[in-house]
């Protein structure tokens, strides 16, 4: 029994002591020296591209994190724009390793599109946008009319379910792109527009014309767990996007940022030595070298660094934290523990 014991308490050191066998997205992703990467093809805050034609926003920063874990290099990342039809077959085709563009992640893309969910960035909910000459102020004043939406999202699903629960009458009008949706939108075509909130906020700040004029309705019509996907059958590719993510919200929580990382390596608190590779074994354990942490810290920041500049107080969409706040700040927020 006692030698039982023993085996049990030394099965974590044995099982840090194993390097993770590399999949084959990761030896794909090292032979070219590149991570391609899915995103939105322009949604301002989450992935858009700048007047350089450089994509810049939350999910552009994680395909960045996820280069700088996996390549040392932040800057390797080709970035591949998807609309709301190809976006996941450019990830079931291979055509790209991950896919970071504002995703709902749901019971049916996990099994039967067969992808496997690595992680939340953004905890979202579905909102409507209208404008306030319309005198509308509440989600249930949409009743008879027209609203424009995206076919193939969740968005799609969402307002079917939520109109016949709430037994009122909304007309849809698919429209096939963002861009299409908010022309329509701004033309009179459509009352209300819905997507996610956090995409209303970015479009009234990036698309709309006098977006003084316009109202997102306070309600939220469904949860929308936002984050990027992967394929199944690499597990080991799975594990390296999920803890690039996780890194970034402990790195937040302990306090790192791109500014103090180099510093914080001298620290005497043992998560920060783990996080930054000070303590090894941790990067072995996903095949990757012992500063991935570290190197995704100090070239694209933490969880908070990349919110802020992206989607919060200095951004021009301003968004709160809200549900994307640590969890110390009554957020949902929780990296899971690096041990």
């Amino acid at each position: 029994m006692r030698m039982f014991r023993t085996l049990l308490a030394a099965l974590p050191l044995l099982a840090a002591a194993l390097p993770a066998l590399a999949g084959p997205t990761l030896e794909a992703v090292k032979a070219r020296g590149q991570l391609v990467c899915g995103v939105n093809s322009g949604v301002a805050g989450f992935s858009a591209p700048d007047s350089r034609g450089e994509f810049q926003g939350l999910d552009a920063d994680f395909c960045r994190a996820i280069a700088a874990a996996t390549l040392g290099d932040a800057g390797k990342v080709r970035f591949v724009p998807t609309t709301y039809q190809t976006r996941f077959v450019a990830l079931q085709s291979g055509e790209v390793d991950v896919l970071a563009r504002n995703v709902t992640q749901t019971l049916l893309r996990d099994t039967s599109l067969g992808f496997n969910m690595a992680g939340v960035n953004f905890y979202d909910g579905q909102g409507f946008m209208v404008s306030r000459a319309s005198g509308i102020a509440a989600a249930k004043q949409l009743d008879g009319a027209t609203v424009c939406v995206l076919p193939g999202s969740t968005s799609e699903l969402n307002l079917g379910d939520w109109a016949r629960r709430e037994k009122i009458r909304v007309q849809p009008v698919v429209l096939g792109s963002m861009d299409e949706m908010t022309t329509a939108y701004q033309s009179g075509r459509c009352d209300a527009m819905t997507t996610d909130a956090s995409q209303l906020a970015a479009l009234r700040v990036s698309a709309i014309r006098a977006p003084e004029e316009h109202l997102i309705l306070p309600e939220r019509i469904s949860k929308e767990p936002l984050g990027p996907m992967v394929r199944h059958g690499d597990e080991e590719w799975r594990d390296i996007v999920f803890w690039t993510f996780s890194a970034m919200v402990e790195a937040e929580e302990l306090g790192i940022t791109r500014t103090n990382v180099a510093e914080m390596k001298s620290s005497q608190d043992p998560n920060i030595q783990r996080l930054l590779g000070v303590t090894p074994g941790f990067g072995k354990a996903l095949g990757l070298p012992e500063d991935w942490a570290f190197q995704v810290i100090r070239q694209v920041g933490n969880y908070g660094e990349s919110f802020s500049r992206n989607l919060g107080a200095e951004s021009p969409i301003r968004l709160d934290r809200g549900m994307n706040n640590l969890w110390t700040r009554g957020g949902l927020m929780y990296a899971l523990p690096l041990r």
